[in-house]
């Protein structure tokens, strides 16, 4: 960690410093100790902490972020697989063997792009009464928490933001969401004082590129943050469908009240989404026969006669004017697909074709420049509510939650994703009276199953979702049947085996990545050590929240 937690950001106002100084000044006056508490506006720190949510670009430290991991774990639920075979994230695999950062970029987002940062945002925020800001921050930090546990498991807590240390020690993932749900319960206090300098115009300064400073706003997001992590134990005897019904019903309703990162577009790397033709860094990765058949009428789920017409809003469509996919590691010349049926890559060009266009307009969804790129939406909170009610065996309410649910998504895909889908194309009131009404897809109360609602909320969360995809796929174990059917909820989702799985993992399946590499395994060896992180096959152990 000594890389990660022990910087921190406030070097932003180093150059200002440097340039109000005199020659006469002492070198330890002039370079001062970036770890010292150099007072910032906490409406200048605000920005940079909401642009971890996505992704970060900074002098001293850029690429952490969701979105730079998520191009990896997006391979593991095949939301997307890569365009040529052998690739290791294809197979489940991670690239431990070259002593790699790659997806330690969620844990460095936590630790180092947010980490101090929010630290002072609470501390000055406190001092000054912007409990406005204090709740924001304390929100964020939860956010982190639950999205760093669930793909790690066992983190450092309660020695994280320590820059006196240079080893620290892991703490169990239990513990780190009785955390989150403390920070949750602080942060809705804090949001809901009044007086002091709270103020929502001076609240929008530094969230100009998220809630625009509508606390009301962030309020839902915590309560979602609390709906997913009570939904987390699903597997658990102490699960409680109820409190995750309770947080659902506090959290975003309605799309107005979804919590969305959005981007300048104002020209520099930093303006721009991860995952544009600007930035130019997915020009691999293809769309898998997984998804395009949910969205096709070609699984079983969701057979022929339940083509969706959100596909051209989502995912790409071949020359045929079909939606075809790649299976995992198998993605070479269109992986044995007709030339005419290889799908077009997410920026409009040919399967083959891996550079970035000069434009975005042919991009569509959240692969253009600057797309609103959602962080939770009323339409995930919503298939939260359903899952736990049908588990309480509400089944009328369930039903009732599930319908909510496609609503609100296809109502977003209309606002918020038409640009660039073709005239002939765009979702009308008929063909989504039509889909809704379709019994396949929304069967009567007592025919609802956990596979219509896992699969639609994972169509609904495609390419932004993939972390939160990737934690309800492993509470499922990728391949668990669904108690009515006896079908696998996830239908025809075919996790790698035999050669296609990565040779390390022995035979298993991907669980958990690996502590950032850069800081743990060269600073944090005897901890590491402990927790058996050094086995080839670390990354297979299943994590705590789901296990019975």
């Amino acid at each position: 960690m000594k890389q990660t937690i022990n910087k921190f950001l406030c070097i932003f106002s180093a150059a200002s410093l440097l340039l109000l100084g005199s020659c006469k000044k002492k070198i330890d006056e002039a370079f001062l100790n970036p770890n010292a508490q150099i007072k910032q506006p906490i409406e200048s720190l605000l920005p940079g902490v909401i642009a971890n949510m996505g992704i970060q670009h900074s002098a001293n430290g850029t690429l952490y972020g969701p979105q730079n991991d998520g191009q990896y774990i997006g391979r593991y639920i095949q939301n997307w697989a890569t365009n040529t075979s052998g690739n290791q994230y294809d197979q489940m695999g991670d690239n431990f063997i070259n002593k790699s950062d790659i997806l330690g970029s969620i844990w460095a987002m936590h630790y180092y792009g947010m980490g101090q940062n929010i630290s002072r945002i609470i501390e000055w925020g406190t001092e000054e009464e912007k409990w406005d800001y204090v709740g924001v921050a304390q929100a964020i930090r939860a956010w982190g928490w639950l999205t760093l546990t669930d793909i790690h498991d066992d983190v450092i807590l309660y020695e994280a933001f320590h820059p006196e240390q240079l080893v620290f020690k892991y703490d169990p993932q239990s513990e780190v969401y009785e955390e989150i749900k403390r920070l949750c319960k602080a942060a809705i206090e804090n949001l809901s004082k009044t007086g002091g300098g709270v103020s929502q115009a001076n609240l929008a300064i530094g969230d100009a590129y998220m809630n625009g400073g509508d606390v009301n706003k962030w309020k839902k997001f915590v309560y979602g943050v609390m709906a997913r992590t009570y939904n987390r134990i699903t597997n658990k005897a102490e699960y409680q469908p109820d409190s995750v019904v309770y947080y659902c019903d506090l959290a975003m309703q309605t799309n107005a009240e979804n919590t969305s990162l959005k981007w300048s577009n104002a020209g520099g790397t930093g303006t721009y989404s991860y995952w544009s033709p600007f930035r130019g860094n997915i020009g691999t990765l293809r769309q898998t026969k997984f998804i395009a058949d949910l969205m096709r009428g070609g699984n079983a789920q969701f057979p022929t006669g339940s083509n969706d017409p959100r596909a051209w809003y989502i995912i790409r469509e071949n020359p045929n004017g079909t939606f075809r996919g790649i299976l995992p590691n198998r993605g070479g010349a269109g992986a044995g697909l007709l030339l005419g049926d290889s799908s077009a890559n997410f920026w409009g060009g040919l399967y083959q074709t891996t550079a970035a266009p000069s434009s975005d307009a042919g991009s569509r969804y959240i692969f253009k420049n600057a797309p609103i790129f959602p962080i939770i939406t009323a339409s995930e909170i919503q298939f939260i509510k359903a899952e736990a009610l049908l588990r309480d065996n509400q089944d009328n309410a369930a039903q009732l939650a599930y319908i909510k649910a496609l609503n609100l998504h296809f109502d977003q895909l209309i606002a918020d994703y038409e640009v660039s889908v073709p005239l002939g194309n765009r979702i009308t009131p008929a063909a989504r009276a039509t889909f809704l009404a379709n019994p396949l897809v929304v069967p009567n109360a007592d025919n609802l199953t956990l596979s219509h609602i896992m699969m639609q909320k994972y169509i609904s969360m495609y390419a932004w979702g993939v972390v939160e995809t990737w934690t309800d796929m492993r509470r499922y174990h990728y391949t668990d049947l669904d108690p009515v059917t006896g079908q696998q909820v996830y239908r025809e989702f075919a996790p790698p085996t035999g050669t296609d799985l990565y040779s390390t993992n022995f035979g298993k399946w991907i669980y958990r990545v690996r502590p950032r590499y850069n800081s743990e395994y060269l600073y944090n060896i005897a901890e590491l050590n402990r927790l058996g992180a050094f086995a080839p096959d670390y990354i297979t152990k299943e994590l705590w929240y789901s296990k019975p």
